[in-house]
């Protein structure tokens, strides 16, 4: 299965910032009809709906939010391609953690709000003649980084639903594309180390596979030498992200 981006009607969550505002501008750049943006507070999308009013429509968007899922439910009726990409990084251990908030609350935005929004537009999605869910997940989707090992639980999570769902909707026709960067250079990833992936260069090759029917996809150069490590080596890779311990 593929998708056009041109004329489709897409929804972007977390798009006020990062990857998010990079993935409005180029589906406008590419031709989508309307794009949807969810955040959590309308005001910080103001400057972005300013680009583009006319195809640019804001939501307030909690993922974690079962009244904000259900109002954006009801005004996008017309959707193509749900983009789920909010997401929440506590960069804490698992045990070191002083509770289990922070795990609790990326299990909250990595994986219930991917459950939450992709089972809430499935029915939407039905109806198009060819329709897509994308969710940004990590490359810890793969292996554990014991500094954010709550985060990569999440991701990981997150990558058994994104296939479960692939699954359940492919009778009716809605393609699911999970994404695994490394490192971006976004303020969620700014604690990283170099080299970090460009966003447009994460959103570029993600939409390419959106068009391209692929279902997995390890964007950047950078991402794709790591995967072919972990490709040959797993427990290599593992035994080095292990090193990385929480402070």
């Amino acid at each position: 299965m593929s998708q056009k981006i041109e004329n489709s009607v897409a929804l972007v969550t977390g798009a006020n910032r990062g990857i998010g505002r990079e993935f409005v501008a180029e589906l406008l750049r590419r031709g989508a009809s309307k794009v949807y943006l969810g955040a959590r507070d309308l005001s910080a999308l103001a400057s972005l709906v300013a680009i583009d009013p006319a195809r640019l429509v804001p939501l307030k968007l909690d993922v974690t939010n079962a009244a904000d899922v259900a109002d954006a439910f009801e005004a996008a009726t017309d959707l193509t391609l749900l983009i789920n990409n909010a997401g929440f990084a506590g960069e804490q251990g698992v045990i070191s953690a002083s509770d289990l908030s922070v795990a609790r609350q990326e299990m909250e935005v990595n994986y219930f709000g991917v459950l939450s929004l992709s089972k809430a537009f499935a029915p939407i999605l039905a109806k198009a003649p060819r329709s897509s869910i994308v969710n940004v997940l990590s490359f810890l989707s793969l292996v554990t980084l014991p500094s954010a090992g709550t985060y990569s639980a999440s991701k990981a999570a997150a990558l058994s639903a994104s296939r479960s769902i692939r699954a359940e909707l492919l009778a009716q026709g809605t393609q699911v594309v999970a994404i695994m960067p490394v490192q971006v250079d976004t303020d969620m990833g700014r604690s990283l180390p170099e080299p970090r992936l460009k966003p447009f260069d994460v959103v570029s090759e993600t939409l390419d596979a959106v068009e391209a029917g692929t279902e997995e996809v390890f964007p950047g150069e950078l991402t794709r030498n790591v995967a072919a490590a972990f490709a040959s080596d797993a427990k290599g890779v593992q035994a080095q992200m292990s090193l990385r311990l929480p402070a």
